[in-house]
């Protein structure tokens, strides 16, 4: 009966965006802002990238891995910030269902594969700092490579599981997204179906492909802090703390706002703070990779 009212009914072919709509005023300069960021964030990751590849010296377990998350990180900021610079600039803030189930299936990849980057990046300093004697043996060519092939691999295998359910949803109204780009909770709060599967799914694969990173990392630093501590002299703790800080610093911004984005309660008040917030692992975190990297390693400034 539900699917025959369904039929009955027209079925949204686009979505519109309220992203920032509220703040006409601050049209241009919300452009010109995030024009700058993004040319700063892709200039500055493209930049990492060139010189690991091209560097000897930063041929290494440690850049190899920063190498692959700077890469990532150019994509994932692409995913999203033309699109928006582009409503900004025209004022269209239409997209097509499809093109809106494509921004969806590429964000949430990139969002996993960044988890598990991280992750293994986490696990690399653990052993540098915990098992140094051991780490050339362990931290070897191969296994660098199974960890970054794994990390692009699950994290587009299981997007693209959860877009296929969700390009199945149906959509007859009202078709606008509360958001600046297609996230994944806002969509389904448009659907005319019955979206428990899709929330089951979700959590599923959420548990299985983001939350054994998360503590992955969580527990490398639990380890690497704790060994830390260990070290007499203070020099000694400053210089084993200094090789995973910028990575931390990173980790901390990431997990920290998309957290608390995902656990925020689901109301309209809160709205504008889950934008800003969203901000962060969307634009913020791809833009400081960079600049946390890059100024706080010598290696990196030798190269440059």
């Amino acid at each position: 009966m539900a699917d025959r009212d369904w039929k009955n009914q027209t079925v949204v072919t686009e979505f519109i965006f309220l992203g920032f709509g509220d703040l006409p005023e601050l049209k241009i300069l919300l452009f010109l802002m995030f024009l700058v960021i993004y040319i700063a964030t892709v200039t500055g990751n493209m930049l990492i990238t060139a010189l690991v590849v091209t560097d000897q010296h930063l041929h290494t377990p440690m850049y190899f891995f920063l190498g692959n998350l700077s890469c990532l990180e150019t994509c994932y900021t692409s995913t999203i910030l033309p699109r928006m610079l582009a409503s900004l600039l025209t004022g269209d803030r239409t997209i097509s269902f499809s093109g809106c189930i494509t921004q969806l299936y590429f964000f949430g990849s990139l969002l996993s594969i960044e988890c598990c980057l991280l992750g293994a990046m986490s696990y690399d300093r653990y052993l540098a700092i915990c098992k140094p004697l051991h780490y050339s043996t362990l931290m070897n060519t191969r296994f660098c490579l199974y960890l970054a092939a794994g990390s692009w691999l699950n994290g587009c295998l299981a997007t693209a599981i959860f877009v296929l359910f969700m390009s199945h949803l149906i959509f007859c109204g009202p078709n606008e997204i509360d958001h600046f780009y297609c996230d994944l909770i806002p969509l389904i709060k448009l659907s005319c179906s019955d979206t428990y599967l899709i929330k089951l799914l979700n959590f599923v694969l959420a548990f299985l492909f983001t939350l054994p990173p998360f503590l992955l990392t969580l527990t490398s630093y639990v380890c690497i802090l704790t060994t830390i501590l260990r070290i007499p002299s203070t020099t000694g703790r400053q210089k084993a703390f200094s090789t995973c800080s910028s990575h931390l610093i990173v980790v901390t911004i990431y997990y920290g706002t998309l957290m608390i984005v995902y656990v925020l309660p689901n109301r309209d008040t809160l709205n504008i703070l889950n934008k800003v917030l969203s901000l962060c692992y969307t634009v913020l975190t791809p833009l400081v990779n960079p600049l946390i990297y890059s100024p706080r390693n010598r290696d990196v400034k030798e190269a440059l």
